[in-house]
C-alpha cells in the first residue's frame, strides 16, 4: 500500500487549540413557541416511569444568561430520546451551532448519554465527536448543570480543535 501526501494547510489543520464555552441551554416544551417538539412515542412510554421510547426534535436557543431574553450566541439542533428503562436517561445526537462573533457559522457536533436528574452530567452523555468551521477535527466534553426547574441548563463545552 502506497502513502498519500498529506498537506495538513489543505484540510485546516493547524497547531491544536483548547477552547472552552459556557452558554444557557433553554428547552422550551410547551407554549406558543416551543423549541422541542415530540416527534414519536411508543405505546408503553405513557406507563413508563422513565418515558422510554419517546423521541424529541429540538432547535434550543444557547444565550449568555439564564434569561430567555439574553444575547443568543447558538442554537442546539438535533434529536433526544429516552433510552433507558430505569432511569430518565437520553440519548442526545445534537450540533451546537454558533451565531454570534467569531465561531459564527461554525459547529459541534455531540453524541452520547444525559442521565437526567443527576445534579453535574459530564455528557458521557455529550462527547464532542467532530464539529465544522473553526472547529474542524475537534473532539472534547460537554458537561450540563440543571439550572432551574423550567428546562433550563447551564452548559460548559471544552473542545480541541485547529
Amino acid at each position: 500500500m502506497r502513502g498519500l501526501n498529506f498537506d495538513s494547510d489543505t484540510y485546516g489543520l493547524k497547531k491544536e487549540k483548547l477552547s472552552h464555552f459556557r452558554f444557557y441551554f433553554h428547552d422550551v416544551l410547551n407554549g406558543p413557541r416551543p423549541t422541542a417538539v415530540r416527534v414519536a412515542s411508543a405505546t408503553m412510554t405513557s406507563t413508563s416511569a422513565t418515558f422510554f421510547g419517546f423521541m424529541v426534535m429540538m432547535d434550543n436557543p444557547l444565550t449568555v444568561a439564564p434569561e430567555f431574553d439574553s444575547k443568543l450566541v447558538g442554537r442546539a439542533q438535533g434529536i433526544y430520546a429516552s433510552a433507558s428503562q430505569s432511569e430518565v436517561g437520553l440519548l442526545m445526537v445534537l450540533n451546537i451551532a454558533f451565531t454570534q462573533g467569531k465561531h459564527n457559522g461554525s459547529a459541534l457536533s455531540v453524541l452520547g448519554r444525559n442521565p437526567v436528574f443527576s445534579t453535574v452530567r459530564e455528557m458521557q452523555i455529550t462527547p464532542i465527536v467532530g464539529g465544522s468551521g473553526l472547529f474542524r477535527f475537534a473532539r472534547g466534553y460537554a458537561e450540563a448543570r440543571s439550572h432551574s426547574r423550567d428546562a433550563k441548563t447551564r452548559g460548559s463545552v471544552y473542545v480541541f480543535h485547529c
